[in-house]
């Protein structure tokens, strides 16, 4: 996984943290578009997923300028479809959550 490139803060990070159901048919492509789609509406600045080694649970966090296009992202139409989908077929429970990033620190090991 990369990380996503963000800017200088302030901008802000929807959280999805899942658990999901035994039903894997279809995930992983709708994940790919919902990612493709993401990335493609305006405000979007990055995204970074991690899931645990039975795919049982996961964390994805997307990045975007400001609260707005987040509300223009969970309202965006084939966004919604999807949710609904997931509801039905892939989660047992979700929670997400929206917060301003007012700072961030990174690290990088030195190459040798």
């Amino acid at each position: 996984m990369e990380f996503a490139d963000t800017p200088a803060p302030p901008y802000y990070v929807a959280v999805i943290t899942v658990r999901r159901t035994a039903s894997t048919d279809g995930y992983a492509e709708a994940a790919d578009r919902m990612h493709e789609l993401a990335r493609s509406q305006p405000g979007f600045l990055g995204m970074e997923w991690v899931s645990s080694g039975d795919g049982q649970t996961g964390i994805t966090a997307s990045y975007w300028t400001d609260a707005q296009a987040i509300a223009a992202w969970k309202a965006q139409v084939d966004h919604v479809a999807i949710q609904h989908v997931g509801q039905e077929r892939w989660y047992e429970a979700y929670t997400i959550r929206i917060a301003r990033v007012e700072r961030d620190y990174n690290w990088q090991r030195a190459a040798d």
